[in-house]
């Protein structure tokens, strides 16, 4: 038994290093990716200090946003983890799986705070949402490793999809696609992209901070933003301070898996045995890649970054393409680092996570509620792990 012990810590370190490419000391959490050059480390530290600022109005802040900074969204248990605040999403379904994502109202994020200009001119505290809307709270992910899931090859993603359930072991998952067609992969229905997307959308969006990425501020429900509550010309943000941003979080390593104990490794058969990786993939390859540290790697961020089917009882908006009951299969690396999961935030234990997943994650929830109070609590072990 102690060989095999060994044998389970060696497989973990093994793997922990096929990530980093051979690197002696894995990162901790919210430190660059290992083989970075000097000119890439010191782009990683200087993004994460624009990551870091806080805006206030004479800087470029609002006059909507959801918060003053990235940080404060994102931040637990590290600067790029996630976080306790939650933004509210909103979306309208139409006829033959048309989804209207309010733009030209404000979506479909809707700010939660207003300036103190915006509030003398219109007398608001936050954003309004359209009647009739359908809405959706979500919650802060952590963006570590962002960058190996945006270095995954369309094809890839595309070769682990089965929209038809052509296999039949009902597992259907689909791609999300964005106006132009590209395949999505960020945001809790998979719509946006590219992670530079991702990144200069949340200056805007979150902070209405305008980049030359996204240059309007918008629209204060459907109407223009009254003059004079924003003085400063757009883009509020210059185009180096975004990129800076956008090379923090690409150099952002991911978390590290813990080493398994025998328990942990008994969770982690688990896992494939309740058919959890069916769309929690566990390790994922990276492209071609200008950065070396991003070239060709594999990681484990348990997730096939598709469309599956929660079930009804967890449906809120439709988003591109998904449907109401429709998410992005989550991404399970930094699992031990959480304290709130799912779209919304609304588990806060792992088991009750579990618990959440109808739809097309029935039947693992199924075996999962069969175990022993042993097996679930090393399934959780391994979770726990990652």
């Amino acid at each position: 038994m102690k060989s095999a012990g060994v044998a389970i810590v060696l497989v973990t370190v093994l793997q922990a290093l096929n990530v980093l490419g051979e690197c002696p000391k894995p990162p901790a959490p919210g430190d660059p990716l290992p083989g970075l050059s000097r000119d890439e480390q010191a782009r990683f530290a200087a993004g994460r200090g624009v990551f870091q600022q806080v805006f206030e109005p004479a800087t470029g802040l609002g006059p909507l946003f959801n918060a003053p900074s990235c940080v404060e969204c994102h931040n637990e248990p590290v600067v790029g983890g996630n976080g306790n605040e939650d933004e509210t999403h909103a979306t309208v379904a139409g006829p033959g799986g048309a989804c209207d994502l309010l733009l030209a109202s404000g979506g479909p994020v809707f700010q939660t705070s207003v300036t103190p200009a915006l509030k003398a001119a219109l007398g608001i505290d936050r954003e309004p949402i359209p009647d009739g809307a359908a809405r959706a709270t979500r919650s802060a992910p952590d963006i570590m490793g962002f960058a190996l899931l945006d270095a995954v090859p369309e094809a890839d993603i595309l070769t682990r999809a089965d929209s038809a359930d052509r296999n039949r072991d009902g597992i259907s998952g689909r791609v999300n696609r964005f106006f132009d067609g590209r395949i999505g992969r960020f945001g809790r229905k998979g719509f946006l992209p590219s992670l530079d997307e991702f990144n200069a959308g949340a200056f805007v969006i979150e902070m209405g901070v305008t980049n030359p990425g996204s240059p309007s501020e918008g629209t204060v429900g459907t109407q223009p933003i009254p003059p004079g509550v924003d003085p400063l010309p757009e883009p509020e943000l210059s185009a180096e301070a975004v990129a800076l941003v956008n090379d923090f979080v690409r150099f952002l390593a991911p978390p590290m898996p813990r080493p398994l104990t025998r328990a942990g490794e008994r969770g982690r058969i688990r896992f494939q045995a309740l058919g959890c990786a069916s769309c929690h993939t566990p390790a994922l390859r990276t492209g071609r890649n200008a950065v070396p540290a991003l070239d060709r790697k594999v990681f484990y961020p348990y997730t096939d970054l598709l469309l599956h089917d929660l079930g009804a009882e967890r449906g809120d908006i439709c988003f591109g393409g998904a449907e109401a009951a429709e998410f992005r299969t989550e991404p399970l690396m930094g699992a031990g680092l959480a304290s709130r999961f799912m779209h919304d935030g609304a588990a806060r234990t792992l088991e009750q996570a579990i618990e959440f997943h109808g739809g097309e994650g029935s039947a693992s929830r199924a075996r999962f509620r069969k175990l022993s109070v042993k097996e679930k609590a090393e399934l959780i072990e391994f979770l726990k792990s990652l």
